[in-house]
């Protein structure tokens, strides 16, 4: 099949399309002024917010994932109408480019940021009812509405979808400005790092080829206009990112713990059951496999640097 990706040069969609090409489809990536990361792809330099180019892009397409978006809440915290444009208008380009090239279906990536805007106690499912005025970002909030647009883009117009909401992912080719990367960066060139609080904070963290792989179980009819939670297995505190790091690179990391920031998000259970029963999907590499391989990419992108005094973890992102 013949498989476009939008912002297919970023972290997670590049390894989309890895897994894409290895399964045998045909890929296009679609992105705006960054070349994909390998070159038995088509490669379309365009703006999804340029919808007629868009549509050519993906003529002839049979399916689009849809990953293009403004991810790093920070920007989106200091670039607000840009956030919304990129993330709403080009959702809504994307869908409208599909029903008029008839794409059988729309994947759109999501994310669990977005329970921050409910309610609910325990583990939240992918039913879980919104209270809008607890979104609490302009990054959640785009998301927000554009799995709306997408609800609207089927009942009006019969354009398939299936939304993938992902937990937090790390791997190789993950942002500099993200927790893990700058942990590592900073362990390898021995500069000394600290933890915040009592290193309880954590996340459901998701290794990236786990996560990648589940875009290929996707494409099974089961997913069509289906939304599912994409979360890590388990709890990844600050404390064990610390821990897990020490150990892959041997020992001789020394932490320091200061006062908590005020207002950390302490983060919401997710459920990822639905995905596990309906398509057999959940996380295979535990954290530590996950650390060795991000690890070692970063090193080898750093050229080998090594590890001397001290490791500081900062912020959770």
């Amino acid at each position: 099949m013949k498989i476009a990706v939008t912002g297919g040069s970023g972290f997670i969609a590049s390894h989309v399309v890895d897994h894409l090409l290895s399964a045998g489809h045909e890929v296009v990536v679609i992105d705006h002024r960054v070349r994909p990361h390998r070159d038995d792809v088509q490669f379309e330099d365009i703006d999804v917010l340029n919808l007629s180019a868009l549509i050519r892009a993906t003529a002839g397409c049979d399916f689009i994932f849809h990953l293009a978006a403004v991810s790093n809440v920070n920007y989106a915290h200091k670039y607000p109408v840009y956030t919304v444009d990129l993330n709403i208008n080009g959702t809504a380009n994307v869908l409208e480019a599909a029903r008029l090239n008839d794409v059988q279906r729309v994947f759109f990536a999501s994310t669990v940021w977005i329970y921050t805007g409910t309610r609910g106690n325990g583990s939240l499912t992918e039913d879980e009812p919104f209270h809008l005025p607890d979104a609490g970002h302009i990054y959640t909030t785009s998301k927000i509405a554009s799995e709306m647009i997408i609800h609207n883009y089927w009942q009006l117009y019969r354009q398939r979808f299936t939304i993938l909401r992902y937990g937090i992912p790390y791997g190789p080719r993950m942002r500099e400005e993200l927790v893990i990367p700058i942990f590592i960066r900073k362990a390898l060139k021995g500069e000394p790092i600290v933890i915040q609080g009592d290193g309880s904070q954590y996340r459901n963290y998701v290794y990236i080829d786990d996560l990648a792989r589940a875009h290929l179980l996707a494409l099974n009819k089961k997913a069509e206009n289906q939304v599912y939670n994409l979360e890590g297995s388990r709890r990844i505190s600050i404390a064990e990112i610390a821990s897990t790091i020490n150990l892959v690179l041997g020992g001789g990391i020394r932490i320091k713990y200061v006062p908590a920031r005020p207002g950390d998000y302490a983060g919401k259970e997710v459920s990822a059951r639905k995905i596990r029963e309906e398509l057999g999907w959940e996380p295979r590499i535990d954290f530590e496999e996950g650390m060795t391989n991000t690890i070692a990419w970063f090193k080898d992108k750093y050229g080998n640097g090594r590890l001397s005094e001290g490791l500081t973890l900062a912020a959770m992102v």
